[in-house]
């Protein structure tokens, strides 16, 4: 027992010649680079923080990033100790591999919902056609956009599907076009017709006078001459501006006697 002893403590020297430097540099690195590691990790989360990201996509990011170079930091202490790192790449690289496969749906709607808030192409309360549907935008979360449609629906779209069409939001604008086509028959006088439409307009308060309005012939159609009518609102008094018109101009054109067409079908019986 006591060569053993002796024989120990004859190697310890060359053992800690040997091995105590990389014991001391793992130990460096890892200290260091978990320090680093948490350094970016936090750097980040106050870039986001700065640009009003929702805070569960920032402390989802943060952790992501964290523990992705906390991991790089662990192979590059073990390999400091001259322990073999490529297997353990290799491991850890198929088993991202799989799990992306596994969730690529799941992480395609996560980078959506990270771009929707960072480009913000919507907000919470915004009236927006996306993914199909239309309604106001309701919550923004990390992996679907929920919107409440106007009969009081809650419609849940996966933010890949919202980022891969067309956005069309009806809220960025604070003043909206209400465009309408007003069809009067080929017996009508047309000054007269646009007289009234000239009435209708600079009648209503809530049109915005400064950007005029729009009347004129657009089309002479199978059996009605079309006007285009288009006048400027407020967004949030668009569609009280459009039912009002609507109804006014057919008030005002029953009352001058304008007729206003619509499809009719003439039935001729005969006799055999």
């Amino acid at each position: 027992m006591n060569e053993k002893i002796e024989s120990m403590m004859a190697e310890a020297p060359q053992f800690i010649a040997t091995y105590g430097l990389k014991i001391l540099m793992a130990i460096v690195v890892f200290i260091i680079g978990k320090w680093i590691a948490r350094r970016i990790a936090n750097f980040l989360s106050k870039g986001l923080t700065l640009k009003g990201v929702d805070p569960t996509i920032i402390s989802f990011t943060g952790n992501l990033v964290y523990y992705a170079l906390f991991t790089m930091v662990i192979i590059a202490a073990l390999g400091q100790l001259g322990i073999q790192t490529a297997s353990f790449v290799a491991i850890i690289g198929a088993a991202g591999l799989a799990v992306g496969f596994a969730l690529q749906g799941s992480l395609a709607n996560f980078a959506a919902g990270v771009l929707l808030i960072l480009f913000r192409p919507f907000k919470v309360g915004d009236f927006v056609e996306a993914g199909g549907t239309a309604g106001v935008v309701y919550e923004i979360s990390i992996f679907s956009t929920i919107l409440k449609t106007g009969d009081n629906k809650r419609v849940i779209v996966a933010n890949s599907t919202v980022m891969g069409g067309n956005i069309t939001n009806y809220s960025t604008e604070n003043e909206r076009r209400v465009d309408l086509t007003v069809g009067v028959g080929y017996s009508a006088n047309l000054d007269t017709v646009r007289k009234l439409l000239e009435e209708i307009a600079s009648g209503d308060e809530r049109i915005i006078d400064d950007r005029g309005y729009t009347i004129g012939v657009a089309e002479l159609a199978d059996s009605s001459v079309n006007f285009a009518f288009r006048v400027w609102v407020k967004t949030p008094d668009y569609w009280a501006v459009y039912f009002d018109l609507n109804e006014n101009i057919k008030k005002r054109f029953d009352a001058a006697g304008i007729e206003i067409p619509f499809p009719q079908m003439d039935v001729h019986l005969t006799k055999e």
